[in-house]
């Protein structure tokens, strides 16, 4: 049986659904109230926020906003979620590559990741620190990942998040 993912941007009716999405796939209410936060920052950006539906009903998200490494713009994806029932059969995937490719479109040139380093290198994501990039606090090496775009410079520095994260640089 193969599963027939919709993905589009967020719409404003789509808030609550995205919330239960979180609220199931997180042990915990700190990601679906960090994209509450984030609907309100300066850092969200219009078309970087993904549902994935399935039937109609929305059973994943993937949350693309602005972060710096040093004073150069960049996107930090975070965070994903997909519905319990929904896990391991393509829909986050499917939420993250529309992310990039609206992220793509805008010409936007970097994205960052704390991730699962077995996963993120499917959408092409590599050590961060190949760069020079690093995080404001302890992460493993090979979890903090980097997705350039294009053939430009690459900012090396220490990545700046939106106040919601709740990082201090």
């Amino acid at each position: 049986m193969s599963d027939a993912w919709v993905t589009r941007p967020e719409e404003e009716r789509d808030a609550e659904a995205i919330r239960q999405v979180l609220l199931a796939a997180f042990p915990t209410a700190l990601e679906a109230d960090l994209v509450d936060a984030l609907r309100e920052d300066a850092a969200w950006i219009p078309g970087l926020s993904i549902v994935t539906e399935h039937d109609g009903t929305v059973v994943g998200h993937a949350l693309l906003t602005r972060c710096h490494v040093g004073d150069t713009p960049a996107l930090a994806l975070a965070p994903c979620s997909v519905l319990p029932a929904y896990q391991r059969r393509g829909a986050g995937a499917a939420a993250i590559t529309a992310a990039l490719d609206a992220a793509r479109a805008l010409g936007e040139q970097l994205v960052l990741v704390l991730g699962h380093p077995s996963y993120y290198p499917r959408f092409g994501f590599v050590r961060a620190s190949i760069y020079g990039i690093r995080a404001p606090f302890d992460a493993p090496d090979e979890a903090m990942m980097a997705l350039p775009f294009g053939s430009g410079p690459v900012p090396s520095g220490t990545i700046t998040y939106p106040a919601p994260f709740g990082i201090a640089a």
